[in-house]
């Protein structure tokens, strides 16, 4: 003959103290940074993954999913940005216009210099949910193919990759 043993401990009762909750912060209680990163002879996985993580807001202690918690980066010298082994003729990146027969192709070496900030802002969408958030915290990234950017009055602290 079984005998059910049923333990209980205190630590598992649904009595709110040992319960753990989502924090939800409002739009005006959080305080949000820019940051600009210098992709100049950086991995363009390693500018965009920081970027992403950044954007999404992980580097916070309230960080929550479902709502944009991240900071504002600014992302200059995205034409210098670099990849490696044969990637600059062997990544290709499509593009469907919409009509019959309109799937465009373009390497990573044509792409960089028809549209310099296109490459690395692929990569970071890729990185981010794809949805309206992800849409949303797209809206927060900026990025130039030069060194020079008009988001100087906000002051962006540099981020290291």
């Amino acid at each position: 003959m079984k005998m059910h043993i049923k333990i209980m401990r205190r630590d598992f009762l649904v009595q709110g103290i040992y319960k753990m909750k989502t924090l939800f912060v409002k739009d005006y209680e959080q305080k949000r940074n820019w940051y600009v990163i210098d992709a100049a002879g950086k991995p363009l996985g390693r500018v965009a993954a920081k970027a992403a993580s950044v954007l999404r807001g992980k580097n916070k202690a309230t960080y929550t999913p479902n709502q944009e918690m991240g900071d504002y980066v600014v992302i200059i010298n995205a034409d210098k940005v670099i990849v490696t082994g044969n990637k600059t003729t062997d990544m290709l990146y499509r593009h469907y216009t919409g009509y019959v027969g309109g799937l465009r192709e373009y390497s990573f070496a044509k792409l960089i210099e028809k549209k310099p900030a296109e490459p690395l802002t692929r990569t970071i969408a890729g990185m981010l949910p794809h949805g309206r958030l992800g849409r949303k915290l797209m809206g927060n990234v900026k990025i130039y193919a030069g060194s020079e950017f008009p988001q100087k009055a906000q002051n962006p602290q540099p981020l290291e990759v």
